[in-house]
């Protein structure tokens, strides 16, 4: 496992794996249902609704109802996904989800696209930062954060035989995707290790991972010794694979594209502190908003890019 060896397949949208997901498992299960709140060309829901019409509900922009459809039809032994965009399938709808899913511990499936800072130019009010934090504070919720298109398919299929709700939440540009073709690589709940390393660990979900994997190379070439983790699962978190990694390395970076507080950084330093306190540095928004942008400039002025990686895997070795 060594970061130069790893290959970019393409460029395509992590929304276009679920696109695709979704209409493959479509194909396998005939329980699986899809909601959407007036997004269907948003989460690429085309091939789905053309093969699968009388399984698919279009709700219209009134995502409470959605959610409660999907508790409701979770009672007949119908496997619903529900889509919009990560601020509505959250924030909008918190409630909903706590009292009609989470509470009462149905089998929704909440499939959240255009997350992050990478949404771009729809600015603030749609590049919610604090939805992981909301989802895995639920009792009973699965959070899931794949890192490029071939990853977000093979989850969108894996949710389906998973018992219990589900938060999964993918982006809107075109990503370096990197993973298996055939989802081999992912399985919820155990974290993909795409290097060894002794001399600093680098935590990732989602987009970020590819930033990870290139601060890591540069690093590397440093004489740095950098074992990157792609920890797609944030709850429930594979602590065995964080322990292991940190009791080699014996310091951290967590990069995610979202607010340091309340999500994967959070979560890292929790087990570190309960088990083996080490280091840490936490890369993401620092409390704050984002705003209308091109999304690689986003990340550059928020902190979330290559170089801020690099400088904060350095600077986490000097505290050793």
């Amino acid at each position: 496992m060594k970061l130069k060896d790893i290959q970019v397949l393409n460029e395509k949208e992590t929304r276009g794996g679920f696109g695709e997901g979704i209409h493959e498992i479509g194909k396998e299960n005939p329980n699986v249902v899809v909601l959407t709140a007036d997004l269907a060309g948003s989460l690429k829901l085309g091939p789905f609704i053309k093969d699968f019409p009388e399984r698919f509900v279009q709700v219209g922009i009134a995502e409470a109802n959605m959610i409660g459809i999907a508790a409701g039809m979770t009672i007949g032994g119908k496997i619903p996904y529900t889509t919009t965009f990560a601020n509505f399938s959250t924030g909008r709808v918190y409630d909903q989800i706590r009292q009609s899913v989470a509470y009462s511990e149905k089998n929704v499936k909440i499939c959240a696209s255009h997350a992050g800072l990478t949404l771009g130019e729809d600015g603030a009010t749609h590049q919610i930062l604090e939805d992981i934090g909301l989802m895995k504070m639920l009792p009973g919720m699965t959070v899931i954060v794949p890192c490029d298109f071939n990853q977000t398919k093979a989850a969108t299929k894996a949710i389906a035989a998973y018992n219990g709700p589900v938060y999964l939440r993918f982006g809107r540009p075109k990503w370096p995707n990197f993973t298996k073709e055939d989802g081999s690589d992912f399985v919820i709940g155990k974290a993909q290790q795409l290097s060894e390393g002794t001399d600093v660990s680098i935590f990732a979900c989602g987009h970020m991972v590819w930033k990870a994997i290139e601060a890591g190379r540069i690093l590397e070439e440093k004489g740095i010794s950098v074992e990157v983790i792609n920890i797609h699962t944030i709850k429930p978190l594979d602590t065995e694979a964080v322990l292991a990694s940190i009791k080699k390395t014996k310091c951290a970076v967590t990069v995610e594209e979202h607010n340091v507080i309340g999500g994967l950084g959070d979560s890292i330093a929790q087990v570190a502190a309960k088990n083996f306190p080490i280091p840490i540095e936490l890369i993401g928004t620092n409390d704050t908003f984002g705003e209308s942008g091109k999304p690689t400039e986003l990340l550059t002025k928020y902190g979330l890019d290559t170089p801020h990686i690099v400088a904060a895997a350095e600077k986490v070795l000097s505290r050793k």
